[in-house]
């Protein structure tokens, strides 16, 4: 099994524990960034994982680059170039207030790259599934040609397309990204997406559904995955589903609808303490591709990808950390969080 990846990895810069950004006097350096993380999750299950990105050929591109070599992800399609490594500075919420993110990324490498910079028929020679998300295209004119280009060597070359739609109102308005969502979706063969994107990227809305207070509707979220998959042809739609009790408690489920099937299936729900929700959806990602690689049902899939991600809210930084045992040890229903010896 070999997955590509494609994407931005930026810097993170957070204040340490839980301090705000005003009174913070030290902020901690690690990476992350969509893409990147769903190519570590991969790694860690064994997978052979490819990101594809361009960063800059200094110290800091290359700091970008070891962070994932460190997990085993394959950097050699990374193009190098550019000046900027581009940034997000993340304060932790908790309890009734919630995370801030802020974006510092005009003019990285990857924004300003042209299509030319990619050889996308070599990158995918051997290539089993691409990966990209919605946040990738919302970085430019330029980038959503990029990301059409990819899509159209992935489909010439047999591979399985999956997006996360991801939208960032930070990074574009509704408008462009449906403008552009729109056309990249022809191409993708599993859409990802959680409770607001497919209203805010599609206008599809789930019925009868509070995501602040709590109360979903899975007569609802049937109807906004159908309605996808009939709109693009998908063949299988995932739609995580949050609720948010607080910044430091979510329920956290999933459903992932299998049209060849007509199956409707949903994973059991965890409640979350969360230590960091960063790259929550993304390591949902990562376990769901690594599930639909394995074979697995849809119902043994849905779960393998819901309990990889409850894990990673456990876990500080981008990347998930977890192991293929370690997520099946949860999905099989042991959550106590006992100590192993």
């Amino acid at each position: 099994m070999r997955v590509v990846t494609f994407g931005e990895l930026m810097v993170r810069l957070q204040p340490f524990n839980y301090e705000r950004f005003v009174q913070a006097s030290n902020l901690e350096f690690t990476f992350g960034g969509g893409e990147a993380n769903v190519a570590v999750s991969l790694a860690n299950y064994g997978v052979d994982a490819a990101f594809v990105t361009k960063l800059p050929a200094h110290a800091i591109g290359q700091c970008a680059v070891n962070s994932l070599r460190r997990y085993g992800v394959d950097t050699s399609m990374i193009v190098r170039g550019g000046d900027r490594v581009g940034i997000y500075y993340n304060e932790k919420g908790a309890s009734q207030r919630g995370s801030v993110c802020i974006y510092d990324r005009a003019n990285s490498a990857i924004q300003l790259a042209q299509p030319s910079d990619f050889d996308w028929a070599k990158i995918f020679e051997g290539v089993d599934w691409f990966h990209f998300t919605g946040i990738t295209p919302a970085l430019g004119e330029n980038v959503v040609e990029i990301c059409r280009q990819a899509c159209k060597a992935a489909k010439a070359a047999g591979v399985k397309i999956s997006c996360d739609l991801n939208y960032r109102g930070k990074l574009w308005t509704r408008e462009q990204a449906r403008a552009a969502m729109t056309d990249l979706c022809q191409y993708v063969d599993v859409c990802i997406s959680n409770e607001e994107d497919a209203k805010d990227v599609f206008g599809i809305e789930a019925e009868a559904t509070d995501i602040y207070g709590g109360s979903l509707n899975h007569e609802g979220y049937k109807s906004v995955a159908k309605q996808l998959a009939d709109k693009f042809g998908f063949e299988k739609v995932a739609i995580t589903l949050r609720e948010s009790h607080s910044a430091s408690d979510n329920g956290w489920s999933a459903m992932l609808y299998d049209v060849a099937s007509g199956e409707y299936c949903f994973s059991k729900k965890y409640e979350l303490r969360i230590i960091d929700r960063v790259g929550g959806g993304d390591s949902f990602g990562g376990g769901l591709i690594y599930s639909l690689l394995s074979g697995k049902s849809t119902q043994d899939a849905v779960e393998f990808a819901v309990a990889a991600s409850a894990l990673k809210h456990s876990i500080e930084g981008d990347y998930n950390m977890v192991s293929v045992a370690e997520v099946e040890k949860l999905a099989g229903g042991d959550g106590s969080g006992r100590i192993q010896r």
